[in-house]
């Protein structure tokens, strides 16, 4: 049903690193996060974390616990399910990283988030098909 996962979060200087690890720990209890320096728009110091899960078990962790969100993140996930994926398959989700942090799961809009993508297994790797098997995970 589901290829990988992966993940991407930044942390701005303004921003504790340990803390945003731990947020991302409450998304991704298995997280080893690779680490990238970079330059933020005003040469401010930007670190980048992400990484790609393609084992079973700690694809079907995540699931199970996304599908114990609260109703509210959960229906935004539901009836925007069309503007959530690509072409290709491909789900993004955005989580909340000040909720997380206090170990919830939350849907967000903004960039300054957990940005998820879930690469469904659809075959041909068409929006349709992907529509159809996120729609079941939901269900």
């Amino acid at each position: 049903m589901i290829h990988n996962i992966s993940y991407r979060v930044f942390v701005h200087g303004t921003e504790n690193e340990e803390k945003v690890l731990e947020a991302l720990n409450t998304i991704f209890p298995y997280a080893s996060p690779e680490r990238e320096l970079t330059e933020g728009y005003h040469k401010n110091k930007v670190i980048i974390f992400h990484q790609k899960f393609t084992k079973k078990k700690e694809i079907k962790n995540f699931l199970e616990n996304l599908k114990e969100l609260e109703p509210d993140s959960r229906n935004n996930i539901i009836d925007n399910l069309e503007k959530k994926m690509d072409d290709h398959g491909n789900l993004f989700l955005r989580f909340s990283k000040q909720d997380a942090f206090s170990n919830k799961w939350k849907i967000v809009e903004h960039g300054d988030s957990i940005h998820t993508r879930i690469k469904f297994a659809a075959y041909p790797a068409k929006k349709e098909g992907a529509l159809k098997l996120a729609r079941e995970l939901f269900d």
